[in-house]
Parts: C-alpha cells; structure tokens; sequence
C-alpha cells in the first residue's frame, strides 16, 4: 500500500514538475528561488498524499499549496534580500531588449499577492472564480487586485506597453 502511494507521488510529480516549476519561477521571478518553492512544495505535498486521494481536483490542490509556500516565503525578511556574486548588468534599453523579461522585471516589483492574481490570470489563463478559490480570497478582490497590478504595471513600464504602440 505505502509502496503504491509513493509510486503514485513520484509519477504525479514527474509529469506536473514542469509547470509547477514555470509557476513558481513566474511567481518568484528567480529560477532559484521558484526551485525552492516547488521543494518545499513538494515535501508538503509528501506527508498529506496519503489524503490527497480524496481530493476532487490535484492540479487546483498543489497550485494552492505552491501559492501558499510562495506567499509565505515572501513574508519572511530574506526574501527581499538578493544574493549576487557580481554587480549586475546595467539594463539594456531599446528594441533588442525582450519584453517578457522586462514584464517579469515589472511583475517583481508588485506585492506578492498582486503578482501571484496576475501570474494565475493572465501567464496561467485561469478564471477569477479559479484564481479566488486558489487564494482563498473573493473573487471581487480578484478583480481589484487585478486592477490595481495591472495599474501599478502601466505606471512602471508606461501605458503604451499594453497596447502594443511604442513610446
């Protein structure tokens, strides 16, 4: 039985790895530190799997459980403290530099839970409805979060970046 259930966690894990991965880097906006959140998710995830079994939707289950490790982790004072072992480049400006980058360099800058409705709703194309029960939040708070990140997002990368025109 316990041979089965570890079978069953290792192959869940094999197969949703990748987007669990792509997830938390999105949310982190470090590789780095989204492995960590997936570990640390991961773990978690091993001591309930047993339970898990009874759960109407894994993916939903898991997503909430990295968002919870994620938001959780944000809260702690080292996570604002950022590690480097040179200076770093200054940015390059102009039509070579990749938007997404600069998007995921924008998305840092909002709080955490701001980026976790953006990253859920629009890099991960859920409802306000699935993103509400994800956080545990309303869906009208889904909205205004919503609204005010992508406000905040306007002002740091100017207007003309969510609409396709050039400054």
């Amino acid at each position: 039985m316990r041979e089965e259930l570890e079978r069953e966690y290792v192959e869940y894990l094999r197969l949703r790895m990748p987007q669990l991965r792509r997830l938390a880097a999105l949310l982190t906006g470090d590789f780095h530190r989204g492995d960590d959140i997936v570990q640390s998710t991961a773990a978690d995830l091993y001591t309930r799997w047993k339970h898990v079994g009874r759960v109407e939707h894994v993916d939903a289950y898991v997503r909430k459980m990295l968002l919870r490790t994620f938001l959780r982790e944000e809260r702690k004072p080292w996570a604002r403290v950022r590690l480097t072992a040179t200076l770093p480049e200054r940015p390059v400006t102009g039509p070579a530099v990749d938007e997404a980058m600069t998007v995921r360099a924008a998305l840092r800058t909002l709080p955490a839970r701001q980026r976790a409705v953006l990253v859920l709703r629009f890099l991960c194309d859920l409802p306000v409805a699935e993103v509400a029960v994800t956080l545990g939040i309303a869906e009208g708070t889904v909205k205004s979060q919503t609204s005010d990140g992508l406000a905040a997002l306007r002002r740091h990368l100017g207007n003309d970046a969510f609409t396709g025109r050039t400054a």
